[in-house]
């Protein structure tokens, strides 16, 4: 059998989802991104970077990637709530549907 890669597409109920896969998949993240930290969940990827930001992708249905919503997304993208709450993500724990994530308020 074929190989999808990952990617939104439209399922039965004309509604989209994510391809989850089970094996390792190549993600190109922007340069000036230095990561320290990585944790997978069953269905969900997140990382700290070394300037305490955090980024999340993978299936979102719970709200476990802390955008607001319950989109899930393929393409990391920036949880800025940490940043508008002036807050740096220091460690990051992914739990089956949960992320967990120790934060260090300004000093």
């Amino acid at each position: 059998s074929a190989v999808t890669p990952l990617q939104e597409q439209l399922g039965a109920e004309g509604t989209a989802f994510i391809s989850i896969q089970a094996f390792p998949a190549l993600l190109d993240l922007p340069q000036d991104l230095e990561v320290s930290e990585v944790s997978c969940g069953s269905r969900h990827t997140a990382i700290v970077t070394r300037g305490g930001e955090l980024y999340t992708w993978g299936w979102g249905k719970y709200g476990q990637l802390g955008h607001g919503d319950d989109t899930s997304s393929d393409q990391p993208r920036h949880v800025e709530y940490l940043a508008a709450k002036g807050l740096q993500a220091e460690e990051v724990v992914c739990g089956p549907w949960t992320t967990y994530v120790c934060v260090l308020e300004p000093g």
